[in-house]
């Protein structure tokens, strides 16, 4: 857990910014926790915020599922986006662009690889893409284990050169189905409160989908979270989890983005409840399985725009809002400062 020593007198920093009590509303609570986790292993509280290199980690893998139909796109749009991630042209460079953001793509096992180096492309492959989880597992406990630890790396590795806020986005058609089915194997809920929509499927193949994500869940019945990866988990989710695990080894707070993130920042937590403490959320999706995930990360998500479309894409727009925190705590005058008495 976070270690509360300096808790009082960053709340004391807070209340005495020349403010009512409380009317920064939201804002208020991010930058406590920020102040919270920078202040770790310190002899004192941070009086000052630092965030001045932002991480994006793009996760991508592809899914055996996927050929059932599940998606309106096929597995071959996977690699398509990935080239236009790092051509610059999809959303998520847009914003990343915008506000200062690094962005890096992991290609965690895709099934048509990128064969041209780029400076912003990993690879972490941990095959071609997952087997379908409607009909076996997914993949092998070693797979799951390596990729925890390739996740890990990536964020040691970044944390070594200066990041202090990490972003985690992700593609991977038909990677909705993945994240609905280990959220429902480990939460309890019922599949088809689990499953969405994802990428705006029909109503038919809305009802495939929630009968093959079942038939995943079936099998994880009672099994350890690490094995519940293996059944029904995603090459990009488990490397995620990974570096959430990761995120809270190296003191550094991760803004958490949409539906897949979220599962993933979800099974770090069933791993190591720790993690809870360095996540920020950043956006409440469109995606059903969004509400009951955020709800077992007891989390207040900093917007709600309508967004469905993964990449980090929510993250990175309220990314300005955590900025916004770091500043007021830093910038904004006391009371005293100012010569303001009431």
């Amino acid at each position: 857990m976070l270690d509360q020593q300096f808790a009082a007198q960053i709340q004391h920093i807070i209340d005495n910014k020349i403010k009512p009590l409380g009317a920064l509303g939201q804002l208020e609570k991010v930058a406590l926790q920020l102040a919270l986790i920078q202040s770790q292993g310190q002899s004192q509280a941070a009086v000052q915020i630092e965030l001045r290199k932002p991480q994006m980690l793009l996760f991508a893998g592809d899914h055996g599922i996927a050929d059932e139909g599940v998606s309106i796109a096929p597995s071959a749009v996977t690699q398509q986006m990935v080239l236009n991630f790092l051509a610059g042209g999809a959303a998520i460079n847009c914003f990343c662009r915008g506000n200062d953001i690094e962005l890096t793509v992991i290609d965690c096992g895709i099934l048509y690889p990128v064969t041209q180096a780029a400076p912003n492309l990993l690879l972490r492959r941990l095959g071609e893409r997952t087997h379908n989880f409607a009909q076996q597992a997914a993949m092998s406990l070693e797979q799951v284990e390596q990729g925890l630890s390739n996740g890990a790396e990536i964020v040691k590795q970044r944390c070594m050169l200066g990041a202090d806020l990490l972003m985690f986005g992700e593609m991977g058609i038909a990677n909705t189905s993945s994240a609905a089915a280990l959220l429902s194997a480990l939460s309890g809920h019922e599949v088809d409160h689990c499953v969405g929509k994802g990428t705006g499927i029909s109503a038919e193949q809305l009802s495939l989908k929630i009968k093959l994500v079942a038939q995943g869940v079936g099998r994880c019945h009672e099994l350890p979270v690490k094995e519940v990866l293996a059944q029904v988990g995603g090459f990009e989710i488990v490397t995620m989890v990974g570096a959430f695990l990761a995120a809270e080894q190296q003191k550094t707070p991760v803004l958490v983005d949409g539906f897949i993130v979220s599962v993933a920042a979800y099974v770090a937590t069933l791993l190591q409840p720790n993690v809870r403490d360095y996540l920020l959320f950043a956006h409440r999706s469109e995606e059903q399985g969004h509400q009951i995930v955020l709800q077992l990360l007891d989390a207040q998500p900093l917007i709600d725009l309508g967004l469905r479309l993964g990449e980090g894409t929510g993250a990175a727009l309220a990314y300005p809002l955590v900025k916004a925190a770091a500043q007021f705590y830093n910038q904004m005058a006391s009371f005293e400062s100012a010569g303001v008495t009431v």
